[in-house]
């Protein structure tokens, strides 16, 4: 059996690069196939290919690597905050967070006492030392 030159070993198994282009070839046509006609494309492709059934339905649902826009994780702090937050983090000895939350409140009294912090308004009003907003 022949795909666009590479030849298909006959142990079922083919080079990463033929499956790369199997891939997109027939992503583009699964992508705009009915379900009926999508299920005879992953018969097919998972024959030549090998590969389970639910792994083909992911390769082809997905557009090119390249074309795949990152998901970024949503900021529940501003840079400010942050920044607040990692120096409270560092003076009590990088404590874990359960812990940290408990510690915030007194830690902003101590530290705004001995002039080693000085929070505006806004940023303790996003969750520094008081209850943070829920968007």
């Amino acid at each position: 059996m022949v795909w666009r030159g590479h030849e298909v070993m006959k142990q079922g198994r083919i080079s990463m690069t033929t499956r790369k282009e199997l891939t997109e070839a027939i992503g583009a046509r699964y992508r705009g196939a009915s379900r009926s006609e999508k299920q005879k494309i992953l018969d097919e492709f998972v024959t030549l290919t090998g590969c389970h059934r639910k792994h083909a339905i992911r390769a082809l649902n997905c557009e090119r690597a390249g074309d795949v826009k990152e998901k970024g994780r949503h900021r529940v702090y501003d840079e400010a905050t942050r920044q607040a937050l990692i120096m409270l983090w560092e003076a009590a000895d990088r404590v874990c967070g359960k812990r940290l939350k408990a510690l915030v409140p007194m830690l902003i009294d101590a530290m705004e006492r001995h002039g080693h912090l000085d929070l505006d308004p806004i940023v303790k009003g996003q969750g520094v030392g008081g209850q943070r907003r829920h968007h």
